[in-house]
């Protein structure tokens, strides 16, 4: 037999070959890729040698590796998968020769996927049976006819080309039928390291999309996933004696130990990490695959409507320097990553509400090119992460293109720790990272329950950011809470709401489980720890967003009503405490002063634009900071429909309300005329591109306040010409009326999707019900509307109770049309 590095043996048969690969697999000093090409090489000696011994003069037969083994892929106990390919001409000689090659591997116990075949018969059986064309694929030539293996290679490869349109499909639909049957490999505790999803079949499987020359997988850390797992298995089937695939938990330290690793969570979380970046390869490939496919199928018709010519592909805004284009979120062409620190997170929280994928090439261009945040960051940068945290099931796969390159450890420094951290808990489903992202998904449903969804999200973000250190991560995530809030740039006494729910998120579920709710004791120490009924709301809502991210067994109606029924008792007593009053309002500034006058003596609108750029760091020069928005102060004399006629021309100029006020301002005593003027100061940004002419807005505001700028009509005629395209179900509108919330009107509280004409819609409903508006606070948290309207009768009364609830049933009906 030929020498295999440093091995070799004088004897063909098993027992020769047996001692090598015995002396192989203890060899201590040789592990992982060496070890398995030395082993396939080892194997191939030996096989060429009975082949050799068999058939010394053989012509027009070869011996082929194929699968697993013909790519040199070798674990201890792996199967050997061979092919006696043969031209046919002379049957009874190719019989005993399998013989003779097959029982030398059967007596050594191994297992062998064994066929004969005539190249003819071989592409037959390929064409009819994906899995032997995927062998195939990775055919490699031991012994005997060099020729007869190269043409049937060639012709495979031809043929799988060829076929690509139709095989590919299938190959999808196998590879998502076995992730149906084995789950995700970097979310279980004992997973298949070969049939799960990310495991080694869909890493072969990105090869043979590869090898159709139709698409390619991201090749960024994808060999080093595959060379983790296969280390991997080596290990499993080294410590077990066995050909498994499947890591049990009993056999995990004894893996990490031959791995050389710390222990069994250090194993899976390498295992994981693996598993998630062909994971993550998958999704973009299939994705490139459907896309080429779809192309592939309307390009010919198109040629027949267009007359030939190359079509070009339509792009859409989808928010500043972000574009949709063939079905992906990509950069504009005006888009400078490098001048844009903000643009990472405004891409992806474009593409995370638009429900699309984010192109993988605008991802990594970012990461190579984009600024990092300054910290504080600034607050558009804090908005687009809570618009992304948002978003609902597609932030899943959005965070996850971030991940891939390594743009969420940038962002939030604390969140490597975390990042495929293992969960040893049969009630959780997902490692630590992966929970963290579903309960902000949960919490996104739930925002419509909060006064701060913003809040909301950034504590399902964090809630269990401690796991990945020492100690109660309880403790340790409301240190961490503190610090990754303030960098986000929250005020203090945003900081200190966030560290509560952090130290806090198990709270209500364990005392409404584990204590006596009659004891007056149980209720007040959860008060104290809580301090407030707007931080109560919040961590109700957090409680169950949690809950339902572990798994159902974490969550169920009887827990629900128990904590509810807690959270209605420490509810009762915060109430007695702190009772509610009406804030006073502020005193006009002399520029208000100024633009009510002026209001009061034309009769008409008057209006000032200022510009509030976010403060940069200090070495920036002013021309690279660009301005979150402008501050747009409105005076106009008291009258109907003031309301929806500035949301409505603000929206037909495509202007973001983030903030909004309105009140009525008592004109100064030496202003001979006892009046009023409704004056708005409102933060405003445009959607994308720049802002419009103060006169213009003026002009537009003047004529819808007259009557004659249809300000409907022109909405309805402006989205069927560009129809936004429509991402995930936003959870619906919710209106209520806020009990004891003021004695001098009737609050209505709406909680909605922001969405351009939003407030239009409200002020037009509450218009049409003769409602006036005496003062309204909105804000825009990330992709929600959160906004309180001071209301009244047409005599300056509060609504009866009766009135103040149908009319914000009316104005719920009304948001939901």
């Amino acid at each position: 037999m030929t020498r295999t590095d440093d091995h070799k043996t004088d004897d063909t048969g098993p027992s020769g070959y047996a001692a090598a690969r015995l002396h192989l697999l203890n060899e201590g000093a040789r592990s992982g890729p060496p070890r398995r090409t030395a082993l396939a090489g080892l194997t191939d000696d030996w096989l060429t040698g009975l082949f050799t011994a068999a058939a010394p003069t053989a012509k027009g037969i070869s011996l082929v590796a194929v699968g697993g083994y013909g790519r040199g892929e070798l674990s201890p106990r792996s199967d050997l998968d061979l092919v006696l390919l043969h031209d046919g001409s002379d049957p009874a000689a190719v019989a005993a020769l399998a013989d003779r090659l097959w029982y030398p591997v059967w007596d050594l116990g191994i297992s062998l996927d064994h066929s004969v075949r005539t190249p003819a018969e071989a592409r037959k059986t390929a064409g009819e049976d994906l899995k032997v064309q995927l062998g195939l694929l990775d055919a490699r030539h031991l012994a005997g006819d060099l020729g007869l293996t190269a043409g049937l290679r060639t012709a495979i490869l031809a043929d799988w080309r060829n076929q690509a349109p139709k095989r590919l499909p299938e190959l999808q639909e196998l590879c998502a039928e076995r992730a149906e049957r084995h789950g995700e490999l970097r979310f279980l505790l004992e997973p298949d390291l070969k049939e799960a999803r990310g495991g080694l079949r869909d890493a072969t499987a990105l090869r043979a999309v590869a090898a159709s020359w139709l698409a390619d997988a991201p090749r960024e850390g994808l060999a080093d996933a595959r060379r983790r797992l296969l280390d991997a298995r080596d290990a499993l089937h080294l410590v077990t004696g066995r050909a498994t695939d499947r890591l049990a938990l009993q056999e995990q330290d004894q893996v990490a130990a031959e791995l050389g690793l710390l222990d069994a969570d250090t194993l899976l979380r390498q295992v994981y990490e693996a598993a998630r970046v062909i994971s993550y390869a998958g999704d973009v490939t299939w994705r490139e695959v459907n896309r080429v496919l779809r192309a592939r199928a309307v390009r010919p018709r198109l040629r027949a409507i267009l007359g030939g010519g190359k079509p070009v592909a339509e792009r859409s805004p989808l928010a500043e320097g972000v574009v949709e284009q063939d079905g992906e979120a990509v950069l504009a062409r005006t888009a400078r990553p490098e001048r844009d620190p903000v643009l990472p997170l405004r891409a992806a929280a474009a593409a995370a509400q638009a429900a699309l994928p984010l192109s993988p090439y605008a991802v990594r261009r970012m990461a190579a090119t984009a600024r990092p945040l300054p910290t504080p960051w600034p607050a558009e940068a804090r908005e687009q992460l809570i618009t992304l945290l948002g978003s609902g099931r597609p932030t899943v796969d959005v965070w996850e293109a971030l991940e891939a390159e390594g743009l969420i450890s940038r962002l939030l420094p604390d969140w490597e720790r975390v990042r495929c951290r293992p969960q040893r808990n049969a009630v959780h489903l997902w490692t630590v990272d992966r929970h963290l992202i579903e309960t902000a998904v949960r919490a996104s449903a739930l925002t419509r329950r909060v006064s701060r969804p913003d809040l909301l999200l950034v504590a399902a973000l964090l809630h269990d950011i401690g796991k990945g250190w020492p100690g109660d991560h309880s403790v340790a995530g409301e240190i961490i809470a503190k610090d990754v809030a303030a960098r986000l740039g929250f005020d203090r006494a945003d900081v200190t709401v966030l560290a509560t729910l952090v130290r806090h998120h198990l709270l209500l579920v364990e005392t409404a489980t584990r204590r006596d709710l009659d004891d007056p004791a149980t209720v007040r120490a959860v008060a104290d720890a809580v301090g407030s009924e707007s931080t109560l709301e919040l961590l109700h809502a957090l409680t169950e967003a949690d809950a339902l991210a572990t798994g159902p067994a974490a969550w169920s109606t009887w827990r629900g009503s128990l904590v509810s029924d807690l959270v209605r008792r420490v509810c009762a007593v915060l109430a007695g405490e702190h009772p509610g009053t009406e804030p006073e309002p502020a005193a006009p500034t002399a520029e208000e002063e100024r633009l009510a006058v002026e209001a009061h003596r034309t009769g008409g609108p008057v209006l000032a634009l200022r510009a509030q750029a976010e403060p940069g760091p200090p070495e920036e020069s002013a021309e690279t900071g660009e301005p979150l928005g402008v501050e747009l102060v409105i005076a106009v004399p008291d009258q109907p429909g003031v309301l929806p006629a500035l949301a409505g021309v603000l929206a037909l100029h495509r202007l973001t309300v983030r903030t909004g006020g309105l009140r009525t301002l008592r004109l100064p005593d030496d202003v001979d005329d006892d009046g009023s003027v409704l004056l708005l100061d409102w933060r405003v940004a445009a959607e994308y591109g720049s802002l419009p002419q103060a006169s213009r807005l003026r002009a537009d505001l003047v004529r819808a306040l007259d009557g004659s700028l249809d300000i409907m009509s022109r909405l309805a005629e402006r989205d069927a010409a560009y129809p936004r395209r429509r991402g995930r179900a936003a959870p619906p509108p919710r209106v209520t009326v806020a009990p004891a919330a003021s004695r001098h009107a009737t609050v209505i509280e709406v909680r909605a999707q922001d969405a351009p004409g939003l407030l239009f819609r409200i002020g037009t409903a509450l218009d049409k019900a003769a409602i006036r508006v005496r003062s309204m606070h909105a804000s825009t948290l990330g992709a929600n509307a959160v906004d309180a309207f001071y209301v009244t009768s047409g005599t300056g009364a509060p609504l009866p109770p009766e009135d103040a609830t149908a009319t914000a049933r009316v104005l719920e009906e009304a948001l939901r049309a």
